[in-house]
Order: structure tokens, then sequence, then C-alpha cells
């Protein structure tokens, strides 16, 4: 069986002014959709980021990879780095953390060759990973500080403005009511962290027996978040990524007692080394998207259960393929304890056919059908390919998008 063809369609989805420490969201996130073609008629799908950067390293390799044994994962790893020498990183200056260009290509087109392989013998992609240690993965609440959609061209807003400790505990009860989740994360650093200390406190008030999480994306000195840590006692299960950079982790985690996580500071698999030295971290996120893949994410979780690090799983703004891909990894990773990220309630689309997942009681079934178990909707593509042609968004700038909603912004990390 050889790889004969792939197409990759880049695709816009309307988003929600959802606000983070260096920004806030754009009106479209950007997606691209995999499908890779083989000589036998099996076709494996997969999904993965969409600004411009990934975009042009998949476009670069996707020819390249004619004649390829999905079952050579060496062979890919060693055709993309030929392929992208020196590629470096794909987000954005004004992201606070960079995943490598040949780890995120590598990622999106391993996800594609094993879904061929699943539905080749017949199994599930958690099969192919050393079998489901859980057929139902938990996922949490993924709450936002937000801003009114001003502009509805592209789509419509979800909950309106969400700019105060009240507002997120009532955005909170309607995600728990509507789908169940059984824990909660906010994603922190917009508000003054008196603020956020405040919601944290109401929503414990409000979910007393929710495990609770915040991740301020780096905003606070060690100094803040020593003190946040001290006034939210007992109320967190862990803190991710208070502040920016290694060593002020390792600062703030050596004067506390809380778990810290995160997905910042630890990106690659030499970085896992350093965290474990300096003790910086107690919790990685796991990402199959940057993680080298599914199989990377598996390495992942093997190498925090020897090096006694919690698992956690990351979230980006996704659809139904990524999502599917991520229940399969969970389901396959033992050491995954923690509830999983995810942002997708906060989309209305969905490229899969079947409709959207849903939820129940916060969870879903791992797909058991062959490979990642879902089949593409080609005419939600195409739609969603041609709002990507009419928006003329092509890169990710949450800082450029939050000078609409104030005009003096001025980005800074750490905040406070």
């Amino acid at each position: 069986m050889k790889v004969i063809e792939i197409t990759v369609t880049p695709i816009a989805v309307p988003d929600v002014p959802l606000a983070n420490t260096k920004g806030v969201h754009q009106s479209v996130f950007l997606r691209s959709i995999i499908e890779v073609k083989t000589d036998t008629g099996l076709v494996g799908l997969s999904e993965t980021y969409g600004a411009k950067r990934t975009l042009a390293g998949l476009q670069a390799v996707a020819p390249l990879l004619e004649g390829l044994d999905p079952y050579d994962l060496r062979d890919l790893r060693a055709r993309i780095e030929r392929a992208l020498p020196d590629a470096g990183g794909i987000n954005a200056p004004t992201a606070l953390a960079d995943h490598q260009l040949v780890d995120v290509v590598y990622s999106a087109f391993e996800i594609a060759l094993l879904d061929i392989r699943g539905k080749e013998v017949g199994r599930p992609l958690y099969d192919l990973l050393g079998g489901a240690t859980r057929k139902t993965v938990s996922f949490g609440a993924y709450l936002f500080f937000k801003f009114d959609k001003r502009d509805l061209t592209f789509g419509p807003d979800i909950m309106g403005e969400v700019m105060t400790p009240d507002a997120l505990v009532e955005q909170a009860r309607a995600f728990v009511g509507e789908y169940g989740f059984r824990s909660l994360k906010l994603k922190g650093g917009v508000l003054e962290p008196d603020l956020e200390v405040e919601t944290m406190l109401k929503l414990r008030e409000a979910f007393p027996h929710h495990p609770l999480r915040i991740d301020p994306m780096g905003a606070w000195s060690v100094q803040t978040a020593k003190r946040v840590v001290d006034q939210l006692h007992g109320v967190l299960e862990y803190l991710e990524d208070p502040c920016r950079g290694m060593d002020a982790m390792a600062e703030l985690s050596a004067l506390i007692d809380m778990p810290l996580a995160t997905n910042l500071v630890v990106v690659e698999f030499e970085q896992i080394i350093e965290a474990v030295k300096t003790d910086a971290v107690q919790i990685i996120l796991s990402d199959h998207h940057y993680w080298r893949g599914a199989t990377g994410a598996i390495h992942l979780g093997e190498m925090c259960r020897a090096a006694g690090l919690g698992v956690s799983m990351h979230s980006n703004s996704h659809l139904g393929i990524s999502l599917a891909a991520m229940c399969h990894v969970a389901a396959a990773t033992p050491n995954l304890t923690y509830d999983c990220d995810t942002h997708y309630p906060w989309s209305t689309k969905e490229i899969v056919k079947g409709g959207r997942p849903q939820f129940r009681d916060g969870t879903l079934q791992v797909p058991d059908g062959p490979g990642l178990g879902v089949e593409l909707d080609h005419e939600a593509v195409v739609e969603l390919h041609d709002l990507y042609n009419r928006v003329m968004v092509v890169d990710r700038d949450d800082t450029d998008e939050m000078l609409k909603y104030v005009p003096d912004y001025v980005r800074k990390v750490p905040r406070w």
C-alpha cells in the first residue's frame, strides 16, 4: 500500500471574541483539513492548524509523500525533515510559545496515516497506540472572559459579553447545564488578578465539588502568582502557566505546594529534562498536534510516568477530526488522570458526518469504528473553505484583534 495523493484544504471557522492575556480571538479560527489517498482506495483524515506557516509547510511536504508506505513513520519523518530544513516555528510573533514546524507537519500526516492503517485492519486508532485504558473520555468546561461580538458577518456570537466574575459564573452554569461538565478551567490573565481570584472563589461557591483550574498564560510575575496561590489555597486542582518561562515557573514552584501545569514552557521532549531538574512543573499538557503526533503524545505520557509528572491534555480551537484524535490519544494514555481541555463548545460548525458530537455528563465516547472512526462531510468542508477565501484572514493575531475592542491596548507579558 502506497500514498498516491494528498489534499490539503484550508478552512475558516466562525469564532467569538474570547479574551486572553495577549489579546482576543479573531472573527474566525483557521484549520487545515488533510486527506491522504492510497493505491488501495483507503483515505486517511487529519485536521491541524491553518495559519500561514503551518499551511505552507503542509503544502510543501504533501507532494513529496507520494509513494510513502503508511506503515513507515520513520520515512515520513525523514521526508519532512528533508523538505523543511531549518524550518523554525509555526507561530506569529505575538504568540507566547512556539512549536517546531517539522513536528506539527509530522503530527498532521501521522494521524492520517494511522487512520489509514486502522481502516485497513478494521481496528480503532487507539488499538494501534497500545489499546484503550478507557472508552469514555472526560472533558472540562473551558471558560473565557469575552467581549460582545460586534461583527456578525461570518458567524453568530455565543453568550454575549462576559467581563465580570458574576457573568463568568453564569457562563459556567450554562456550560455545565448544557454539557454536564464536571470540572472548570478559566482562561485568566485578562482581568486584574484580584478580580480573577474573586471569580475562582465564586466558581467554588457555585460549584463546590467541581475541580477548578486557571490559566493566566504567563500574565503574572512570581510575586503576583504567589499572592494568588495564597488566596486560592485549597481551591484549585492545579495552576497552569501563571508565569512566563522555565526559570520563573521554577522560582514559583519552590515557594508553593500547589501543582503547576504547563503547555507553554514544556512543549518539546528535550524541555522535560530541564523541567524535572528544576521542579518547574508537576503536570504537562499533552497535545497530538505538536507533541509529534499520536505516537509522540503516548511517548510523552510514558516519559511523564517515569519522571513522576502528571498528564493533562491541551486544546486549541478545533473541529471533529481533531476531537476524535484527542479521544483516541486520551483513551490510550493510562496516566491521563485529569479532564481534557476542549474549545469545542465555542464553535457551531462541524466537518464530520453525523453532526456535532454530543457531550454526556461532560464526556465523549471514543469512536469505535476503524481508524479515527469519523467520515468527512465534504459539503461542510467546501462551505468553510469558501469562508476562508472570503474572510481574508491567513494568520492568527490576537493582539491586533484586541485593538478593535480596546484601542489603547498594549501587549505586555507579564502584565501584573
